[in-house]
């Protein structure tokens, strides 16, 4: 297979001349891109301090309780396969507005608090355009030349930010009879992204919004294979798609379940939902604070580092039974696995086809998002038989396994497939 090579890799370096004018737009698409980011967060945030609540509301055991997750995985899977075909069809700007109005609708249906099958539909919805946004918004920042690592951090940080400040919000919904009125404010965030994402992306392509803020159009492929089977031919996405699924399951099961666990092995008490705040807000610190390190070690070695302190730290709340202790050691585990995720949405850039980078991304990002409903629904099922202390042996494992995964991924990737 051969291609047209119009432009460097994801993260070249080449400085991209640009007018004042272009300057201002690009800041707009990125801090869109990053308002996008914190929705996902404030998404993700949002389900831990609420669980409580909606077990005691509709009566629901663990097990059951989790079906949250089970749709909202059926709505990430089904968003990650379609992302790819969607793309090459409609292109980045009308594939994001439809993600947005898919959350708008999820969040609608999430508030009025419906019988349980109706309200876990919303998370299905929801699900679907939580996988588009994160395919695009990654997609799209590993295109930037400049930067790029930087950028991926920040981008990620606002994710960190979204999830850190949803739990404050909804630790006090959790209390008020009302307790789903929560998902309005969800809502409003959700009203301003679809706002701001038909002003400044305006529907039109990926190239055609890089094209105005100076970036000359991205590899093309002249392969007869459509870009869905070449992606899916690549052995490196498969492993980069299963290391995000882990790495994801384990930050949303820490971060949603921590709180049930507290009250109920810890006895906290209804303000435990703040240690879920800490959890992402050391998340959101790492990935920026961390950058320094990650470019002096290393992005790929220093995770390694990373992953085993925060396995030590685990243990630290698994054995110890100090509820502060607990919750500081849940913050520096956030700080830890923070910069895991932008530092593999880069390694992707590197190891990865520049003409395929968008669409593999997508579905790395896409697939990866199912792992925040399908671990949190196995601590779920677990622990409706063994109990919610089964929770601390299994984000052990998972993090062992993940540290297992990177291993496996390489350092240097094939830029061509057939």
């Amino acid at each position: 297979m051969k291609h047209v090579s119009h432009s460097g890799v994801a993260n070249d370096t080449v400085p991209v001349v640009q007018t004042k004018s272009q300057r201002l737009r690009a800041r707009l698409q990125f801090a869109t891109l990053c308002w996008t980011l914190y929705l996902a967060g404030w998404n993700d945030g949002t389900t831990g301090p609420l669980l409580p609540r909606i077990q005691k509301v509709y009566n629901l055991n663990f097990a059951v309780v989790s079906l949250i997750f089970v749709f909202a995985c059926v709505g990430f899977l089904t968003g990650a396969f379609s992302n790819v075909v969607l793309n090459d069809r409609y292109g980045f700007g009308k594939v994001v507005l439809c993600r947005s109005v898919l959350q708008v609708i999820g969040y609608t249906i999430e508030s009025a608090a419906l019988p349980f099958p109706a309200f876990v539909l919303g998370y299905a919805i929801n699900g679907i355009g939580l996988a588009l946004q994160d395919a695009q918004a990654n997609g799209f920042v590993a295109s930037l030349k400049e930067n790029a690592e930087t950028k991926m951090g920040i981008l990620h940080a606002a994710y960190g930010a979204g999830a850190l400040s949803s739990p404050l919000v909804a630790t006090q919904f959790a209390q008020l009879p009302h307790w789903s009125f929560h998902y309005l404010a969800s809502l409003g965030v959700a009203l301003i992204n679809t706002v701001l994402l038909v002003a400044v992306f305006r529907l039109k392509s990926q190239d055609e919004c890089l094209a105005e803020i100076g970036y000359p159009a991205g590899e093309q492929s002249e392969s007869e294979n459509s870009h869905f089977r070449q992606i899916f031919a690549l052995k490196d996405v498969h492993l980069l798609a299963m290391f995000i699924l882990v790495y994801v399951g384990v930050e949303v099961t820490l971060g949603g379940w921590i709180v049930t666990y507290v009250i109920d092995v810890r006895g906290g008490g209804p303000s435990s939902g703040y240690i879920s705040s800490g959890f992402f807000g050391g998340l959101m610190t790492g990935r920026v604070a961390l950058l320094w390190l990650n470019r002096k070690v290393g992005e790929r070695r220093v995770l390694f580092i990373y992953a085993l302190l925060a396995i030590g730290l685990q243990l630290v709340v698994w054995f110890v039974p100090s509820l502060i202790g607990g919750a500081v050691a849940v913050s520096i585990i956030g700080v830890l696995l923070g910069p895991m995720y932008p530092i593999t949405m880069n390694h992707a850039g590197r190891v990865l086809p520049a003409w395929l980078l968008t669409g593999s991304i997508g579905w790395i990002a896409g697939f990866g998002q199912a792992g925040s409903a399908l671990v949190p629904f196995m601590t779920g099922t677990i622990a409706s038989k063994t109990g919610i202390g089964s929770l601390q042996p299994l984000l052990v494992a998972m993090m062992v396994f993940m540290t297992v995964l990177w291993a496996l991924v390489p350092s240097k990737g094939s830029r061509r497939t057939d």
